[in-house]
């Protein structure tokens, strides 16, 4: 339970809505910022604008999957007022107090470690990730099917990156009857793509191996699809990137060359923000209750 807590929810967009769901569920009282068209209710739930103010009692902050921009700027998809957050709000927290975000940049890490804040990057640990990982694949996927005219069953699909994401990408391809070969790198990845019955292929010569494919999943966050590689894929080829913002593709090469490639970030908020959220949740919760973020 979490009688007594205090949580401080800024942004974000429906997979927040699950965690205010389960926190108040469990008995602890939430503050919104940023939810201004929200229609749902809660129990001991408040709305608020971003003063300082506001963050000085709080247990926790829990800001969005996609974090603090480091100018400050926080996104929020139930609010056309914009957010920006400042050193006076983290100023405000007393030592100890818990910081949520989905991924922390600089600015983020920096001021919660100068007011000595516990921050908490969920989608750092694999009971979230690892999660996350089904409704990124089933969206991505979707996205396959939705923008080719074959059938994801006999069509030869390279996943790129053996990571969370690209374990349960091949692994749900393969069980669709997909021809799944994967880009890796680290050798005990590889051994772990033979042993599933995968082709496995070096992620360092990408184009010798891409020449006949269907499609390309890439959970690569850096330029891995360069306009020498992507010279060498067809054109018919979709590319479903699912890396994090900017991705690992050179859409403008792509764009040039007539291919059609697809920026998906945070899939799960858009395909599954219910099931999205209450992984989030479970998390979030466990923590604030036992005061470990192991």
């Amino acid at each position: 339970m979490l009688t007594g807590r205090k949580l401080v929810f800024v942004g974000g967009d429906a997979r927040m809505i699950e965690v205010v769901a389960q926190a108040t569920e469990l008995d602890a009282s939430a503050t919104l910022i940023g939810f201004d068209h929200l229609q749902r209710t809660f129990v001991e739930t408040v709305k608020a604008q971003p003063h300082p103010d506001v963050f000085a009692d709080a247990d926790a902050v829990v800001l969005p999957i996609a974090g603090m921009e480091d100018d400050g700027r926080v996104d929020s998809k139930f609010s056309d007022t914009p957010i920006r957050l400042t050193t006076e709000h983290f100023a405000a927290l007393r030592p100890g107090t818990f910081v949520f975000s989905g991924i922390g940049r600089p600015t983020l890490e920096q001021w919660c470690d100068t007011y000595q804040l516990r921050l908490v990057k969920l989608m750092e640990l694999d009971e979230v990730a690892i999660l996350n990982s089904i409704p990124t694949a089933e969206g991505a996927i979707a996205l396959a099917m939705q923008h080719t005219d074959i059938t994801i069953h006999g069509s030869r699909i390279a996943v790129l990156g053996f990571g969370r994401c690209g374990v349960t990408l091949a692994r749900t391809l393969d069980a669709l009857g997909a021809r799944v070969r994967v880009a890796a790198r680290n050798p005990a990845h590889v051994a772990r793509i033979r042993e599933m019955g995968l082709l496995p292929v070096d992620i360092r010569h990408l184009a010798e191996h891409l020449t006949d494919v269907d499609v390309i999943f890439n959970t690569v966050p850096d330029l891995i699809l360069t306009a020498a590689v992507l010279a060498h894929v067809p054109k018919e080829c979709v590319i479903i990137d699912i890396a994090s913002k900017p991705g690992g593709t050179d859409f403008r090469y792509a764009e040039r060359r007539g291919m059609k490639a697809i920026l998906a970030p945070s899939l799960p908020g858009l395909v599954a923000p219910k099931t999205a959220g209450r992984i989030i949740a479970d998390t979030l919760c466990r923590i604030l209750a036992t005061g470990e973020d192991g």
